[in-house]
């Protein structure tokens, strides 16, 4: 089922829907990040139509997020230019998911810094080497298609870089699209672990760099890199450019470290 449908499904009123098409999406018992995010991004839309565009966001994975689950959303603050809203995520009547989404129309620019192109630069998506997930039982990295951007594997500098796109884009908004793909690698400190263990994203905080992103056929170059690690905890970095090297968003995220 395409994240489309899935957004479709979800009511606007607030109340406590089973969703079965959630179980495409998910990554072990609970939607994967960008997943939640985005639910909770097309939960904000719904209710408060004619927002100005989306800027940044601060995501909370406080629990789980089922299949079953009730979305709720609130205007916290409406200015002349910037708009912040709520959305929450409640299963089994608890929390699961809060996210507060800043929204803002634009001005004109007083200060220009374009971010820098993506470096090093792993070379087109179309000529990269395929990655065969072979995960199936629906696990969400079954919706995309993978590609190497990176020549080191296996332990080592603790960044992941992979090409990713989305198998049906149908219907998503730009920005809701961004978050879809924004949070899908593991956290980069994999790479740097002395044994393997499950780990877990505890927070996500981004900037959208442009409010409308756009790339070519659908291909993304996401990054996760570890900043620091220790303690059972790695702070992340997590950025995403498009298909020509231009960044769009910008993201930091603590993960748990386990094992």
């Amino acid at each position: 089922m395409s994240f489309a449908e899935l957004i479709d499904a979800v009511p606007a009123d607030g109340r406590e829907t089973h969703l079965p098409q959630a179980a495409g999406w998910m990554q072990g018992r609970t939607l994967y990040g960008g997943a939640s995010a985005a639910l909770a991004f097309a939960a904000t839309q719904k209710a408060l139509p004619d927002l100005p565009p989306l800027r940044a966001a601060q995501v909370g994975f406080l629990a789980p997020v089922g299949d079953t689950m009730a979305l709720r959303v609130e205007m916290v603050r409406q200015g002349r230019n910037v708009t912040l809203a709520r959305a929450e995520i409640a299963c089994d009547g608890r929390p699961a998911l809060t996210a507060l989404f800043v929204f803002g129309g634009e001005r004109e620019a007083n200060a220009v810094h374009p971010a820098p192109k993506a470096d090093p630069w792993p070379g087109a998506p179309e000529d990269a080497e395929t990655v065969e997930m072979n995960t199936g039982n629906g696990y969400f990295t079954d919706n995309f298609e993978l590609r190497r951007a990176q020549d080191e594997r296996g332990p080592g500098e603790p960044v992941v870089r992979r090409w990713l796109r989305l198998r049906d884009r149908s219907g998503l908004d730009p920005a809701l699209e961004a978050i879809l793909v924004g949070d899908t690698l593991p956290p980069g400190a994999m790479r740097a672990m002395r044994r393997q263990g499950p780990l877990s994203s505890i927070n996500w905080s981004f900037n959208l760099l442009e409010p409308s992103p756009t790339t070519r056929d659908g291909w993304w170059l996401a990054e996760a890199a570890s900043d620091h690690a220790d303690h059972g905890y790695s702070s992340e970095r997590l950025r995403l450019w498009n298909a020509d090297g231009a960044q769009i968003l910008a993201g930091m995220q603590a993960a748990a470290i386990f094992g």
